[in-house]
């Protein structure tokens, strides 16, 4: 067998789905189906996609690997759609751990910087006490929780404030209310770390490589965004500078101005030692990585 990787991306039609499935060739095989074609809630449907995996990655000689990107990500209508977001967060990543342990196949779930109460100073540790404030955020700590209690070789990877060049995320947001003269209201009292959904599909696909050739880390959560960090405030402040429109029509407000049915985090940086000292490549700075991936969001 090779050093390749055959990839199962559950949530492939969603924005880092679509990225992982675009990073295909090289010694990586990915399979991306979406929700659509893959509800993770349906353990036959998934035992046979894992099945179907293992089965094209032996074909192939490449060593199987899931990475699992299929999410319920609507913040705020989870807060009213409780069972509907935990059936996807929490008891679709069981099944699919679940599938995973049966055929001898590594898992590498993704969460998110939500299942931290988001009153800190510091960036958060892995380690660090938990403590969701939305149902979202419960959601995805309890798709942790099955995750790692699954007996599969599972790691789980939690990122924050993701954008990309695919579906709906803030910066494409404020590229589009750019293209207007009126002045634009952002919070600038949540604090967070911008991560570009291309170099976050690399990381994965970087840790998914050290998974199939025994070189694993022994830690299996961490932590991995673009690195800095910045508000609401000023990563829209920056888009605008790449868009070469007037910054200063972007106003700081508060989150007391702008309520919303879940609570966000004030405080959403995570602490990436763990990713770095498992030797796994960090993401570059969040104001680099924006220039870097402009050409492809406008």
């Amino acid at each position: 067998m090779s050093d390749g990787i055959a990839v199962l991306v559950p949530g492939g039609a969603g924005q880092l789905g679509r990225e992982l499935a675009a990073l295909a060739g090289d010694g990586v095989l990915v399979r991306a189906p979406g929700c659509a074609t893959l509800d993770l809630t349906q353990a036959g449907a998934v035992v046979e996609a894992v099945t179907a995996l293992v089965d094209e990655a032996r074909a192939a000689g490449l060593a199987p690997v899931v990475v699992n990107a299929a999410a319920y990500t609507a913040v705020d209508d989870a807060e009213t759609h409780r069972a509907r977001a935990f059936a996807v967060n929490a008891d679709g990543p069981r099944v699919l751990a679940a599938a995973c342990s049966s055929r001898g196949v590594p898992l590498i779930h993704v969460s998110t910087d939500y299942v931290f109460p988001g009153d800190g100073t510091r960036p958060y540790e892995v380690d660090d006490p938990v403590g969701p404030r939305s149902v979202y955020g419960q959601t995805k700590l309890a798709g942790e929780e099955a995750v790692l209690g699954s007996g599969a070789r599972a790691w789980v990877v939690r990122t924050a404030w993701v954008y990309g060049a695919f579906g709906r995320n803030f910066v494409r947001t404020m590229i589009r209310l750019a293209g207007s003269d009126d002045p634009v209201s952002v919070v600038d009292d949540q604090r967070g770390s911008p991560t570009w959904t291309a170099d976050l599909a690399r990381g994965l696909l970087e840790l998914a490589r050290r998974v199939s050739t025994g070189a694993a880390p022994d830690t299996r959560l961490l932590h991995c965004t673009g690195t800095g960090e910045t508000t609401w405030y000023g990563l829209a402040r920056a888009v605008f500078e790449e868009l070469g429109a007037d910054p200063s029509r972007v106003r700081p407000c508060t989150t007391d101005e702008f309520p919303r049915p879940a609570p966000r985090p004030a405080y959403s940086v995570l602490s990436n030692k763990t990713w770095q000292a498992a030797g796994l490549t960090p993401l570059p700075d969040w104001r680099s990585a924006l220039a870097t991936a402009f050409p492809s969001l406008v």
